[in-house]
């Protein structure tokens, strides 16, 4: 069969797909932590809303844990430093797609690996939708000078508008979420059986304009530990982080780190258990939204206007720096651009602020 042939009958039959017929879609999205766990309620929407839609998961092995509750996905390997590097590894990655019988592709990571995706899948005539990240919106919203400060369109529903265009609309407010995950015998006997308030607790990020300075850390884990109500496990990864958790936690009798001594399916059933999350803008804010465990979050010079407020969570529950002192924050979507006389933003937020916070969200007097 000669190439034009393949293009014209791909196209032919792909140009109106109906959920009717059970079609199977391509969703990519390679990394990072917290954009993959931002999926999740949104693939639970679709799934609910067109059971008989198939839907493989281009992504790294690592995430395929937060996606075991939803049977009509499965994951396939995206080995982008292995046999996936590269053009031509590309180009064997979307060729054993092709081979699964892929109807539609939704693009939801939109970089150069996707996009070099993108043009094989055009090749074959699949049809290819990509998300609208929002660039000039969110240069706008960070820009130094005449910013425009204003609520820009949750990365949640970006994600929907992808299969939106695809001819799956989807309404988020459909939303259930699941109920909580079986702990293992291992987690079991990190937690113990006390009956406490159960709060995670997560004090890094991939910036450190977005980590909550760990002497003020120290002061809210010593005024919840004090209560006397609430078991604190700390959550975190890396050899120097899991030593400087160690240390936070050994000064305190309620409060366990978890670093290295869980696996990742693990930390995941427990997460699903927490009363409370205290986060920082980042991956695990997300991981606990995606429960529906109340998340308080501590922004830097970063914002919840820039999309990524974790899933259903209040805007109450963001606790931001002091923004007439530090007028230019959001500086950058991602907190990798501080300017000058910015490192500090996270000092303005005081620890009986962060304290006040979680025990309202756990309802402790």
């Amino acid at each position: 069969m000669s190439r034009k042939t393949i293009i014209s009958k791909s196209s032919k039959d792909k140009s109106n797909l109906h959920p009717s017929k059970g079609e199977h879609i391509l969703v990519i999205r390679l990394s990072a932590l917290g954009d993959v766990a931002m999926l999740v309620p949104v693939l639970r929407v679709v799934t609910a809303t067109y059971p008989q839609l198939k839907i493989t998961l281009l992504t790294r092995a690592f995430f395929a844990p937060i996606f075991k509750d939803n049977p009509n996905i499965s994951i396939y390997e995206a080995d982008i430093n292995g046999v996936h590097s590269g053009v031509f590894g590309l180009s064997r990655l979307a060729k054993d797609l092709r081979d699964l019988e892929i109807d539609a592709v939704a693009d939801m990571h939109d970089v150069l690996r996707s996009n070099v995706l993108k043009s094989i899948f055009y090749f074959y005539g699949i049809p290819v939708k990509q998300i609208d990240k929002g660039r000039s919106e969110k240069k706008a919203l960070t820009a130094a000078n005449n910013k425009v400060f204003i609520q820009l369109k949750a990365t949640h529903q970006r994600y929907a508008d992808v299969f939106n265009e695809l001819g799956y609309p989807i309404d988020l407010r459909l939303h259930k979420f699941p109920e909580k995950q079986k702990i293992s015998p291992n987690t079991r006997e990190i937690t113990g059986t006390d009956p406490l308030k159960w709060i995670g607790v997560a004090p890094f990020a991939q910036h450190n304009s977005k980590v909550y300075p760990l002497d003020l850390m120290d002061k809210v884990l010593a005024q919840l530990n004090s209560a006397g109500k609430i078991q604190i496990f700390l959550f975190g990864g890396g050899k120097k982080e899991a030593a400087m958790l160690e240390e936070l936690a050994a000064k305190y009798d309620r409060v366990k780190s978890l670093a290295g001594k869980l696996k990742f399916d693990e930390e995941l059933a427990l997460i699903s258990n927490l009363d409370a999350m205290l986060s920082m803008d980042s991956g695990n804010a997300h991981l606990a939204a995606m429960y529906g465990v109340p998340v308080v979050t501590l922004w830097g010079v970063t914002h919840p206007y820039t999309g990524f407020k974790p899933f259903e969570q209040p805007l109450e529950n963001c606790i931001l720096p002091d923004l007439n002192k530090y007028p230019q924050i959001p500086t950058s979507i991602y907190g990798n651009k501080v300017p000058d006389g910015y490192e500090d933003v996270m000092r303005t937020i005081s620890p009986d602020t962060v304290v006040v916070k979680i025990n309202s969200v756990l309802n402790i007097t």
